[in-house]
């Protein structure tokens, strides 16, 4: 299929522009993103149109928000999450393989409802609730290095 192809070709090459745009709009990048885990301990994953491979639910903290806004703003965004209780801090995590300069906070969730199943737009193409061992096969290794930190007790790093 050509959309993957095209992907993994622009997929570096848009990062890095986008990087040099965060560069001189905020000096650190910071993000935040979640482990959703449902009533059966399953994980809710989403697909970007832009990135390659499932990924925690999440984004980018912006100027004037706090963590737990930019993530109450993304989980309702990208999969009709709502928050019913403060979330906890898993750990905040310095990701080094595109800048110096970029921090994520994860957050665990366990209190929340999800009114509606979201609907795949230009942003997020795909969504779901997966349990442990049926993972998607492109799943992240950043993503499933913190789902296992959670769900097994696996020790906490400080990089992503």
């Amino acid at each position: 299929m050509i959309i993957p192809t095209l992907r993994r070709v622009f997929e570096p090459m848009m990062r890095r522009v986008m990087h040099v745009y965060w560069l001189f709009e905020r000096g650190m990048t910071l993000g935040v993103r979640a482990v959703v885990l449902d009533d059966d301990g399953r994980v809710f994953l989403v697909k970007h149109s832009y990135v390659s491979g499932w990924h925690l639910p999440g984004g980018g903290v912006e100027l004037g928000e706090t963590l737990v806004d930019a993530l109450t703003r993304e989980l309702r965004e990208e999969g009709d999450i709502e928050l019913t209780a403060p979330p906890g801090l898993h750990g905040i995590f310095f990701n080094d393989q595109i800048s110096r300069r970029d921090h994520i906070a994860i957050f665990v969730i366990k209190d929340f409802r999800q009114m509606t199943q979201p609907v795949p737009n230009h942003e997020i193409i795909a969504h779901g609730f997966f349990t442990i061992d049926q993972l998607p096969s492109d799943t992240t290794a950043p993503t499933r290095a913190r789902i296992m930190e959670v769900l097994d007790g696996t020790p906490i790093p400080e990089r992503w």
